[in-house]
């Protein structure tokens, strides 16, 4: 399976999960989502929101329905952003845990975003030409890039919490909190502006990889009960695929290269 099969599986498969945990729970998504406990209805928009997660996370598994579920993944991840997260950067701008969980959810929406210009073509039901362009596709990364600095700060500023979370039998714990965080911002940097994009984005997803593999399985594994346990793993899968879409994009695109594709865009394998 290609890169950009196995980015896209996971990426669909995570969704999925994560859908049939907020059906199951009849709950959000942790504090991924923080939805106020006192909403009226609340159990119930939790279930909507799981039925729509788990529908986008189904369709993105099949090849004939992965521009219509990419469509629906943007619009659904944006929705999440703007109405979950971009709030409390407003409230509290000076938190910096606010803004790296609003990059977490914008990596999700450029990644659905990246998704659906490297897959849509005009015989495509539904096909939205500017969101299927060039332009839309370099406007995803960008996104994608600005998102990875406010995740490396969060590192940085919340360093000894960042620090409680690396496995006990690695050293050096605290530099594996700074270290990550400046890779985090290392690779939207690059990204951002240009310089071996496809090596930053790979690198990255790797990066992410190891997040999920070392912190989230170790916890799901100790506290396999834990709805957050299975949550985080959920969310940090789904971030890692994000990375490998993104990295994907770049197609053939040489490793060391400061240029994009002559087009812009390349097409992803579905």
């Amino acid at each position: 399976m290609r890169t950009a099969d196995t980015g896209r599986v996971v990426f669909a498969l995570a969704f999925l999960a994560l859908g049939l945990l907020s059906l199951f729970s009849r709950d959000f998504a942790s504090v991924w989502q923080p939805v106020p406990q006192d909403l009226p209805g609340r159990a119930l928009l939790a279930m909507l929101s799981g039925a729509l997660l788990t529908a986008g996370g189904a369709g993105l598994l099949l090849k004939r329905t992965v521009v219509p579920a990419a469509l629906l993944m943007i619009a659904y991840t944006l929705l999440w952003l703007l109405v979950l997260h971009v709030p409390r950067v407003i409230l509290a701008p000076m938190h910096e845990v606010t803004w790296g969980g609003c990059a977490e959810i914008l990596m999700l929406v450029a990644a659905c975003g990246v998704l659906y210009a490297c897959t849509a073509t005009p015989s495509d039901k539904p096909y939205f030409a500017a969101l299927a362009s060039a332009d839309a596709l370099r406007l995803a990364r960008i996104a994608f890039a600005l998102a990875l600095p406010l995740i490396g700060l969060e590192h940085l500023v919340y360093a000894k919490e960042t620090a409680e979370m690396v496995p006990g039998w690695l050293p050096f714990h605290m530099g594996w909190a700074y270290l990550t965080g400046i890779a985090h911002i290392a690779a939207g940097l690059a990204i951002a502006l240009n310089v071996w994009p496809r090596l930053a984005a790979t690198l990255e997803a790797w990066m992410m990889g190891g997040f999920t593999v070392l912190v989230w399985i170790p916890m799901v594994m100790n506290t396999p009960s834990q709805r957050f346990a299975w949550t985080g793993l959920m969310i940090s899968a789904v971030l890692t695929a994000a990375g490998w879409i993104v990295a994907a994009s770049y197609g053939e695109l040489p490793w060391l290269s400061f240029s994009q594709p002559r087009n812009g865009k390349v097409g992803l394998a579905t």
